[in-house]
């Protein structure tokens, strides 16, 4: 039997991302496992940043603005986990939020900071979702897709539901 000690929950904090922690909360509940969580805020591009310095000419305000990013996030995730726990009603499933060891948001490019958070933390399994983008990411998106090719640790990709019309 695989044994799972710490789990590396990502999230791109989008619609689909609550369906996705209850599988991190469930294995976590029966395996006894941290849940290591991780939102990366993606990297501007080169031409991004150019446009960000020829419209915004203060430096001061160009760096509030970037910063403001990781407390978007950061918020959106604090009310994304403080609303998911408010609908738990069972007390054992509720204690698995003691499990919870750390919240990480950071800047990066997603494929490569997921994988080096899996090697850091040492984690045994990397459950992360999918999400709409185009075409040939509508069965599973490029960040996720990278990450199955490239980790050497078991990933559960958790594919989003289908939207109500």
């Amino acid at each position: 039997m695989f044994q799972f000690d710490k789990i590396l929950y990502c999230t791109d904090l989008s619609q689909g991302s609550n369906e996705c922690f209850k599988y991190a909360a469930f294995l976590a509940k029966k395996t006894g496992a941290e849940i290591h969580v991780l939102h990366v805020v993606e990297k501007l591009s080169n031409d991004a940043k150019m446009a960000l310095e020829s419209y915004v000419m203060d430096s001061v305000q160009r760096a509030e603005m970037l910063g403001s990013r990781k407390r978007q996030a950061k918020a959106k995730l604090a009310t994304k986990q403080e609303d998911f726990w408010a609908q738990v009603t069972d007390d054992e499933d509720l204690a698995v939020r003691k499990q919870i060891k750390s919240i990480n948001i950071i800047e990066s490019f997603p494929m490569e900071a997921i994988l080096k958070a899996s090697r850091e933390r040492e984690v045994d399994l990397i459950v992360m979702g999918t999400h709409e983008k185009g075409f040939v990411e509508t069965f599973l998106g490029s960040v996720a897709r990278n990450v199955l090719a490239r980790s050497r640790i078991p990933v559960l990709v958790v594919p989003l539901k289908e939207r109500k019309r």
